[in-house]
Formats: structure tokens, sequence, C-alpha cells
């Protein structure tokens, strides 16, 4: 009996047991960290023909500045002549193609904003090859663009946000303002959503970077809705001057009004001299 019992641990303990529970157990973990395993930001269902035709765009319009790999392109004083784009993401290629930012004319302190040089089309492959070079911020979705359905209260919240955190540089209805060494914040009006969303995304130039762990997607949707809103509100005191603020409404009521004065005390002199010159006569 006891000879029986040996005999039938052995064959159960076949050699290649401990090998086959191995490879179980690594196809399981596999699995899971397929499943679970964020997954990179890369543009949103980018096709090798979009990234190989993005590839070709970038060595035409980008690689001068950027290099022919993306990895920048630095001047003998050490400084950068087109940044590296490893790992910037499909959103930051999407705003500053999209919004004619880059390619940019000339040197410049600041790109400004101007009709784009590449279509909707074009601008996808090119984010496309970005973002298959290393992960990064990923072109938002659309429910998260959409500011028709947000109620009072997410209203309010954006609000919040903004005056708290970018009027200081954007003014408090996003009309832009002047920054140190010739830089500026862009005016809002007219931005689309998208635009919006990956600037806060991805901060182009000069602005701080709202990463989701930083502001949420419905936090970013939150602050785009208040910013339409205000666009939307009509100046109930007659002319809004731009909403640039007191100091720009002074000196519009400092040139009109004491320019009106000024014409009109010259008109009265005017007009004075000429009713002594008929008595006179």
């Amino acid at each position: 009996m006891r000879f029986s019992v040996r005999k039938l641990s052995t064959r159960r303990r076949h050699p290649l047991a401990g090998l086959v529970v191995l490879l179980i157990g690594l196809v399981v973990m596999g699995g899971a960290v397929a499943v679970l395993a964020p997954k990179p930001a890369t543009a949103e269902e980018a096709s090798s023909r979009d990234i190989e035709a993005g590839r070709q765009l970038f060595l035409i319009g980008c690689a001068s500045c950027h290099g022919e790999n993306a990895e920048g392109i630095t001047t003998k004083k050490g400084g950068n002549y087109g940044p590296s784009l490893i790992g910037v993401g499909a959103a930051a290629v999407d705003f500053q193609v999209g919004t004619g930012r880059m390619p940019m004319a000339q040197s410049a302190p600041q790109a400004p904003r101007k009709t784009p040089e590449y279509d909707a089309e074009e601008t996808k492959q090119l984010a496309a090859y970005v973002a298959s070079l290393a992960p990064g911020p990923a072109i938002p979705e659309e429910k998260y663009l959409d500011v028709s359905g947000v109620s009072d209260e997410d209203l309010r919240e954006g609000g919040e946000f903004f005056r708290t955190n970018c009027t200081a540089c954007h003014n408090s209805v996003g009309a832009g303002g002047a920054l140190p060494s010739g830089r500026y914040a862009p005016t809002l009006e007219g931005v689309s959503a998208k635009h919006i969303y990956e600037a806060m995304q991805t901060g182009p130039q000069q602005m701080p970077v709202f990463n989701d762990a930083l502001i949420t997607p419905e936090d970013k949707r939150n602050v785009i809705a208040y910013i339409k809103r205000v666009q939307e509100q009509p100046n109930y005191g007659g002319l809004g001057g731009g909403g640039l603020g007191p100091v720009v409404d002074g000196v519009f009521t400092w040139v009109v009004g004491i320019g009106v004065l000024v014409g009109f005390a010259v008109w009265i002199g005017a007009h004075g001299a000429r009713s002594k010159k008929k008595k006179v006569s």
C-alpha cells in the first residue's frame, strides 16, 4: 500500500508540471496587465497610413527646426532652435498646427495665432506621427468639448477656477493681456473649445500645464463653458471697450472725450474770429 501511494505521488510530480503552471500564470498576468494598464495617449484611431503620411509632412515642413526624428535642434550658443517634440503628444501638435502657430514664419518671442498652413486631415496625420514617437496628451474626447449640457453649478465652478488661475493673464473676460519680454496672453475670443482644452492640457509657450491630475477633464469642460458664456453676454452698459478693464476705459474716455472738447473749443475760436472780422469790416 505504501509503495502504491509513493508511486502515485511520483506520477503527479511530473517534471513539466511546474513549467506548465508557470506559463499559465504568465499568461494570466499578461492578460490582466493588458486590460488594466493605462493605454498610451496617442492620436485617436491613428493608422499606420496616417503615421507614415504625417512623417512625410513632418520631414518637409517641420524637420528643419525640430530635427528629422523630432529630437530638436540646439544652436551653437546652447539654445533651442526647435525643441524636441518627443512626448508632447497629439494634443500639442493639434493645438500648435491647428491654430496656425506652427510652422512659424520667423523667430519671435511668441508664436501668434494665424490661418493654419495645414488642413484638418494633414493636422491629424502630423499629430498621429508625433504621438507615435512617445506617449503624451491625446486630443480630447468630444464629450468634454460639448458645453451645452453644463449645469449652473458646474458653470460657477468653472468661473471660480478661471478667475483664480487665468484672469491674471487672460483678463476677466478672456480678452488677453500683455506679459514681460514681448510676450502676451492671447484673447480667447473665437477660440474653439478643443483648442482651449488642449492649451490647458499642454501649456503652450508661457502658459502653465493643467494636466488631468491637476484639473479633471470635467473641470476643463466647466472652464470652457464659463468662457463661452461670458463671451455670449451682451454689453448692457453700452460700448464694452473690448472688456480690457478700467485703464482702457479711461484712455478711451480721455482720447474721445477730451478730443471732442478740444475740437469744439477750436471750432468756437475760429467761429468767433470770423464774427469779429465781419463786425470790423
